[in-house]
């Protein structure tokens, strides 16, 4: 576990803006993966950022493993007085429990409080992949049912489960090649021992630009700013549509008041054009919710995964 306490949060209690609830310790923000991933990325970005929003004080804590569930275990099972949060995702509200056995279920077990923002994927291909296109990517495939392979970083994660998604979709046969990190991935599609794979845009970007893999989608309906050549996946397979989200939830029994006032600071913060932009440079976009629309945003993103699983018979490793 590690903690980083920011001092630039540790604003005086009379330069915060009249709030409904003020916390009277550090919020901890608890990080469902280990330091330096994506969702750590993402945690202390908003403990920086919502917390000079708020006036707050906020701790980033990572509690890794069981595919965000220790997290969410945790979070679940603190005080519910607004001072303990937890970064949820896709991985931990939407693909984890219907992939993985768990102690509990993090979509009834934690309070969801805001949405906050979404990471599109990429398909991408070595260059020499005999494909310019998504859909010669496909036909490619089904010339070839079984040959073509992809990597992940592991059973059951967003890498996996994208791809997984779009093969389903077009009715494609490819071997799926689990490794532990995307990073093991980059060399074996260089290496033409992997086909292709489909990454998170901010870490997929630096070997797109620099012309090391090929990128023929991006998971999106629409194409991207910071991309623009490249199509959405939904031009070729119409209603395709996958984000990584990151939203903030909480113990169940919050009160409504911390919920709110929490709630509205990241509806502040999402308004922000200096935000925007930062986050944009990450290839994130940007999900302002009201708390109703996050809850049922939840229940969506799940229901597509339990149905992909349903249907593929994907297992845990």
């Amino acid at each position: 576990m590690q903690r980083r306490h920011l001092p630039l949060l540790a604003l005086p209690f009379l330069a915060r803006p009249a709030l409904a609830w003020a916390p009277d310790r550090p919020i901890r923000l608890v990080a469902p993966f280990g330091a330096g991933g994506p969702s750590d990325v993402v945690a202390r970005l908003l403990a920086e950022e919502l917390g000079a929003v708020l006036g707050f004080s906020f701790i980033v804590e990572n509690r890794a493993g069981g595919g965000g569930s220790v997290a969410a275990e945790y979070v679940a099972r603190s005080r519910p007085d607004g001072t303990t949060l937890m970064l949820a995702s896709q991985a931990t509200h939407g693909v984890s429990p219907v992939v993985n056995r768990l102690n509990l279920d993090p979509g009834t077990e934690t309070l969801p409080i805001a949405n906050v923002a979404g990471v599109p994927a990429a398909l991408v291909v070595a260059p020499g992949t005999p494909a310019a296109t998504l859909a010669d990517f496909i036909a490619l495939a089904k010339s070839r049912p079984g040959a073509l392979s992809y990597g992940s970083a592991g059973v059951g994660t967003s890498t996996h489960m994208t791809l997984a998604l779009l093969a389903h979709r077009a009715g494609l046969d490819m071997l799926h090649v689990p490794f532990r990190t995307t990073a093991q991935v980059y060399p074996e599609i260089l290496g033409g021992r992997i086909t292709a794979m489909t990454d998170a845009i901010n870490t997929a970007l630096p070997f797109i630009r620099e012309g090391r893999v090929k990128a023929l989608g991006v998971s999106t309906p629409q194409r991207l700013p910071i991309l623009p050549d490249v199509p959405a996946i939904a031009e070729a397979l119409p209603g395709y549509e996958v984000l990584n989200w990151y939203g903030i939830n909480g113990p169940n029994n919050t009160p409504a008041e911390a919920v709110t006032t929490l709630h509205d600071g990241m509806q502040r913060l999402l308004a922000k054009p200096e935000f925007q932009a930062r986050i944009a440079a990450q290839g994130l976009v940007p999900l302002p919710m009201s708390t109703a629309e996050y809850v049922r945003y939840i229940a969506a993103d799940r229901a597509q995964w339990a149905a992909l699983v349903a249907a593929t018979g994907i297992k845990p490793e």
